[in-house]
């Protein structure tokens, strides 16, 4: 049985003072001395590929050891300890345990590779155990300080961003479409692992170490599924990996696109962590703390890599408590915590430097529609009208239907180009027309969109008549855009399932006033379908009325 929803426990907590989380278990691990024959222990004795930098794999091998790390960081000062699961997916474990094709010449990874690895029992099986494991061993210590020191603390399920992205996986620089996985093994994936670390007793899920926005998309949909299929919900934390030009992850999001991109979930913490030390993150953090509506974490790593440091990273305690709490006196943090680099001294340093140090305090955010590509886009007082570029839609746009139609989609590509450069701030696209299979085609040009830094900077409008196209445009979206459009034509219990999931995705949408006996055709139709439509949205669904934009039918002029 899951452990009750601890998010009112840890908001009051986080309210009073800064709450600490831990530090780096593979660093840490590293200072046990470990060999590949103790990483392997009897169970994988035999096993083809080298399992010592399988840190997870510890969780079945020496148990021991991972107890006594969580418990060294809990008497450091951690409230709050990760599960040793980062890369308890099989995906993830399956990159020590099968073949890899292109290393044999039988080709790329590629969908059908991850699903066999997805049907494998063993597969299945080892990461169903890695989770559990992983969540006891660190329930087992945090529930012995807690009792030995009468300090509540708390377990999180460490939720890591896979060996392959879903907007980073292109291995052929011929065919920049192309993914070497599908959104919903993504999906499928992290949605047992989540359940497996609920079931080992975690109080928090923790999608971290964020470099693939579409990732951890995939994560917060599984997350919210097994919340609402079990019936029980966790409070989430989302933290992003951090990039050295301004972006805050490889798929090149910035900090204000992120915050708009995950708001709806209405974490416990959004925050960021690894990539970068402390020095170089503080412009980040800065900028997230100023924004974000929720509480704030920072986990930086322990300086830049550095080979000749004992860790591999040059700060040392006394440099990571300098930097923190300059963060915590700055009022930028909630949760303070170490990446790599970060062993149980440096958290016990952070520890001693947020001490007694007041809490950030969360901004009160004007209610706006936010809406975001890898760039944040938000529809503030000054501007009078929201402008969508319609030239990739083909019943707007005869000659992008022609090239779609005739599969040249790198010309097709340079109408939505051309739409942002001319200051088009969102682009619609859409592909109902006989002649092309609308979900192929919509989730192979998304792809191609995200793979173009210049376009994909805008949030997309999914433009279709088909629910199942806009589903499929959804799953290619890393940030937060519209569903164009959705209403009451088929009844409220259709509109009410429509809604709930373009909400689990983050997206806006397009009402259409339209109900089950047709198109409201006079002024009074328009607005009571119109408030009937609000009022499900709001105070049934929960839908953020600032991601309602109305359609009530005015014909072109």
């Amino acid at each position: 049985m899951p452990r009750p929803d601890a998010t009112a426990e840890l908001s009051s907590a986080l309210e009073k003072r800064i709450l600490m989380l831990d530090g780096a278990m593979g660093t840490t691990i590293r200072g046990y001395g470990l060999t590949e024959k103790d990483a392997r222990g009897e169970r994988f004795a035999d096993t083809e590929k080298d399992l010592l930098n399988n840190g997870d794999i510890l969780c079945l091998t020496q148990p021991d050891v991972i107890v006594d790390i969580h418990r060294r960081f809990l008497e450091a000062g951690s409230d709050i300890v990760e599960t040793n699961s980062f890369s308890g997916t099989a995906i993830a474990q399956s990159e020590f345990f099968v073949e890899d094709p292109r290393e044999t010449g039988k080709g790329r990874k590629d969908p059908a590779f991850y699903q066999k690895v997805l049907e494998d029992p063993f597969l299945q099986g080892l990461a169903d155990e890695i989770n559990i494991a992983s969540a006891r061993l660190a329930r087992q210590a945090a529930d012995r300080v807690a009792e030995e020191t009468g300090i509540p603390r708390y377990v999180a399920g460490a939720i890591g961003p896979l060996t392959v992205g879903l907007n980073n996986s292109a291995v052929d620089p011929h065919d920049p479409g192309f993914r070497s996985v599908t959104f919903d093994q993504v999906y499928e994936d992290y949605k047992r692992q989540i359940r497996a670390l609920v079931e080992g007793g975690t109080d928090i899920l923790m999608i971290e170490t964020i470099f693939d926005a579409l990732n951890a998309k995939a994560a917060a949909v599984a997350a919210q599924d097994v919340f609402e299929e079990d019936g029980f919900k966790l409070p989430i934390i989302i933290s992003a990996a951090v990039g050295r030009g301004g972006e805050t992850m490889i798929s090149a999001q910035k900090v204000e696109a992120l915050w708009n991109s995950v708001a709806h979930l209405k974490p416990l913490a959004v925050g960021l962590n690894c990539s970068l030390g402390p020095e170089e993150m503080r412009p980040f953090v800065e900028e997230l703390s100023d924004l974000c509506g929720t509480f704030v974490s920072c986990y930086p790593n322990a300086g830049m890599p550095d080979p000749l440091s004992p860790t591999g990273f040059p700060n040392l305690p006394e440099d990571m408590n300098r930097q923190l709490g300059d963060f915590a006196r700055s009022g930028f943090i909630n949760l303070a915590g170490g990446c790599c680099g970060n062993t149980p001294e440096h958290i016990a340093a952070i520890a001693e430097a947020v001490r007694d140090v007041e809490p950030r305090r969360t901004p009160e955010a004007e209610p706006l529609l936010r809406l975001a590509g890898t760039e944040a886009y938000n529809h503030t007082a000054d501007k009078n009208f929201l402008m969508i570029g319609e030239r990739t839609n083909v019943a707007g746009s005869p000659r992008f239907r022609k090239l779609v139609q005739e599969g040249k989609l790198e010309d097709a590509l340079s109408v939505a180009r051309q739409q942002v450069e001319n200051g088009a701030p969102v682009i619609d696209v859409c592909f109902d027309d006989g002649l092309i299979d609308g979900v192929e085609m919509m989730t192979r040009f998304l792809n191609l969109v995200q793979s173009e830094p210049d376009i994909t900077k805008a949030p997309i409008t999914v433009d279709s008549s088909k629910w199942e196209i806009i589903v499929a445009g959804l799953k290619c979206l890393q940030g937060k855009g519209i569903v164009n459009s959705i209403s009451l034509k088929e009844g409220e219990e259709n509109f009410r399932e429509q809604a709930r999931t373009i909400m689990k995705f983050g997206a806006a949408t397009v009402v259409m006033a339209f109900d089950e006996k047709g198109q409201a055709a006079t002024y009074e139709d328009k607005i009571r379908i119109c408030e009937r439509a609000y009022r499900i949205l709001v105070d049934e669904v929960g839908f953020n009325p600032q991601d309602i934009i109305f359609d009530p039918n005015i014909l072109t002029v």
